[in-house]
């Protein structure tokens, strides 16, 4: 296969991941504490045929990198609803480790649990925090009260560079092994609020359209290049012979 259609089976092929992540963050414009990913190409060279032809250079996907600016917080009057206002994380307790969200859509489990939407628990600076039977009231500083008597208070980590967390499914994150956060000893927490995506379905929906017509000039290049050109040199060929 010629370098020049190793080029655009390149780019199509990152243009389709491009698509996969557009999709993501557009079905994800209604989770609350939901963060983008953002990324860019890189070039890959190819050493067997950068000898040969110099042009012969494949596109790639660059390192993904969490966009972690933040969304609009919004009162909802719930509760159980939490929001942090500038830097940190709730830490969520998973069978696969801890997990961090800006989602602060949390709930009581039928033990009187507080849990995360898929029931995981909800860290607290002192393990999980369990509710009484009272009225439930989350303090600016992350402390929860339950029928007015403090229950635990929400633990709230942040990163030196959140953005090298990575999205595992919706809001929820996950940190390298080699990244430790760090505990916020006086976290803004907002009770009866929550973060809303940080998406912009304006800006994803005029990314898509880009994104999709260079896919398909892509596409036409390459069927200029396997139907025409290289068909008209295999007929050259094939008179010459």
């Amino acid at each position: 296969m010629a370098g020049s259609q190793y080029i655009a089976l390149s780019g199509m092929r990152t243009r389709l991941d491009q698509l996969d992540r557009l999709a993501a963050d557009i079905s994800n414009v209604n989770t609350a504490g939901y963060k983008s990913e953002r990324s860019a190409d890189a070039q890959s060279d190819r050493p067997q045929f950068a000898r040969v032809l110099q042009s012969a250079i494949d596109v790639t996907n660059g390192t993904r990198r969490l966009d972690v600016s933040p969304g609009t917080l919004t009162a909802t009057g719930r509760d159980l609803d939490a929001a942090v206002e500038g830097k940190g994380f709730f830490v969520i307790d998973t069978p696969a480790g801890p997990r961090y969200t800006r989602n602060g859509h949390f709930s009581r489990s039928a033990d009187g649990t507080l849990v995360a939407d898929d029931g995981a628990a909800v860290e607290g600076t002192s393990g999980s925090i369990t509710l009484g039977k009272g009225e439930v009231k989350i303090d600016a500083d992350g402390t929860v009260r339950s029928g007015g008597a403090p229950v635990g208070k929400l633990k709230v980590v942040q990163f030196d560079d959140p953005s090298v967390l990575s999205a595992e499914s919706g809001a929820r994150l996950r940190a390298p092994e080699s990244v430790e956060p760090q505990e916020v000893d006086k976290p803004l927490v907002h009770g009866g609020t929550l973060e809303q995506s940080n998406v912009s379905v304006v800006d994803r929906v005029a990314q898509l359209t880009s994104v999709t017509r260079s896919f398909e000039a892509l596409q036409k290049a390459m069927s200029l290049v396997m139907n025409d050109i290289d068909g008209r040199a295999i007929d050259q060929l094939g008179r010459l012979r």
